[in-house]
């Protein structure tokens, strides 16, 4: 028998949209890996990018940021906040021997649950490809 690598994955999802979604894939009782592991925020434009980089230093080999689509943002603009950080943060992984790849953000309806479920089974596979993350 080998040791298969289960990649552990945070993703922070927006209460509103992203984190409903995933409330209703477990209404529906489709399955939600159990190597990833959510954690529910107000607002995606709320996630701060050192709590991102603290989430990788203490062992997650992925982060998804989750949020709403452009114009149904509860607070009106925090999906585009998020956009933003997302991207500046992303540019900035590399000296922290992050591959860009291992950082994802997706935007998702309250009701769109078998994409929410395609989009954690994909990042599950590409965490799973890259291996564990090594940090210097």
């Amino acid at each position: 028998m080998t040791n298969r690598f289960e990649p552990r994955i945070i993703g922070f999802l927006c209460n509103w949209c992203a984190y409903e979604c995933a409330d209703a894939l477990g209404r529906s009782r489709m399955v939600i890996p159990s190597n990833f592991y959510i954690v529910r925020m107000m607002c995606a434009g709320r996630f701060e990018p050192k709590v991102i980089l603290e989430a990788f230093r203490r062992g997650a080999d992925g982060v998804a940021v989750m949020g709403c689509h452009p114009g149904e943002c509860h607070y009106q603009s925090g999906n585009i906040q998020a956009l933003k950080r997302f991207t500046l943060l992303r540019h900035t992984l590399a000296p922290f021997g992050i591959a860009p790849e291992r950082l994802r953000i997706e935007l998702v309806a309250p009701g769109d649950k078998d994409r929410l479920s395609r989009v954690i089974q994909e990042m599950c596979d590409d965490m799973t490809s890259l291996g564990p993350l090594t940090m210097p």
